[in-house]
Parts: C-alpha cells; structure tokens; sequence
C-alpha cells in the first residue's frame, strides 16, 4: 500500500521542512509515504472564499483516482487516537488499498464535493493549526502509528 499526503499551498516551511523530511523518511521504513503539494489555483487571492474552495475541490478532484481511499482533514471529521488511528492503517492494508491518501485542504477548507468524496473526513483535533503545522502533526501521527503496529517502543519510549 502506498501512502500519499496531499496538501494545498506552497512548499513546506523552511522552518518545519527538516522534521516533516525526518518523519517522512522513517515512515517510509514501514509503507512507502509520498506529499504532494498541490498548487494554489491561479488567481486564488482574487477569489471569493466560495470560489477559492470551489476551485481547489476541482483541482483535487482531478488529481483523485476511484480506487484511492480518501482520508480529508476535516475540523468536523471524526477523530482518532494514536492507536485507532494504528488500527485503521491496518485496516486499509488488510483490504489491499492500492493508495491510502490523507488531504489537508487550503485555507478555508475543502469545498463540500471533496468532502463527500472522501471516505473519511478525519478532525486531528478540535483545536485549530497553521496548515504548515498540520503537514508535520500528520506525517508525525503516521509514523507513531505504524510504530504502534509494530510494537515499537516509540508511542511510550
């Protein structure tokens, strides 16, 4: 299984760049985890908070394929804890999902379509965070999480 962070905006935060690569690099010790950043539409300061959401939801929806299992960043989703969170990667694994994607909207949040794209909408936390700092508290969830699975000491080291 493949796992792909999507994130809408710029390239990750000089200050933040140097975890999100540490975290992204042992991640891929146990799946195979890829970002993506996707652009800002053209224009997009111009827009109208609708028309800004709109536009990214079309570029997402593009960029989305059938079989990918969609996780949206969602301050209305679910949440999880470290360990459930553990449980449903493996979950996805044992249903053989080609590629399990997790997608951090941009600014004001992903348009509705996307949301109902989605097959999870997942809050990290009631709390809001600057997106660059979302890019980091994920990547950093994903990899306790997989250490969870393989009962490393990482979570309570």
């Amino acid at each position: 299984m493949k796992i792909q962070i999507w994130s809408i905006g710029k390239a990750h935060d000089k200050a933040l760049k140097t975890s999100i690569d540490d975290f992204t690099k042992r991640c891929n010790n146990y799946f195979s985890v890829e970002w993506n950043i996707i652009p800002l539409p053209r224009n997009a300061g111009m827009m109208s908070e609708m028309d800004h959401k709109k536009k990214e939801g079309e570029l997402i929806l593009q960029w989305i394929e059938e079989k990918d299992f969609l996780v949206a960043l969602d301050e209305k989703g679910k949440q999880f804890s470290s360990e459930s969170l553990a449980a449903f990667v493996q979950s996805r694994a044992n249903e053989s999902s080609r590629r399990l994607v997790f997608l951090i909207g941009g600014v004001f949040g992903l348009d509705d379509l996307v949301l109902k794209r989605a097959n999870i909408n997942w809050s990290l936390s009631l709390l809001t965070f600057p997106h660059q700092l979302v890019r980091l508290l994920l990547v950093e969830q994903l990899y306790r999480a997989f250490t969870i699975l393989r009962n490393e000491k990482y979570h309570h080291g």
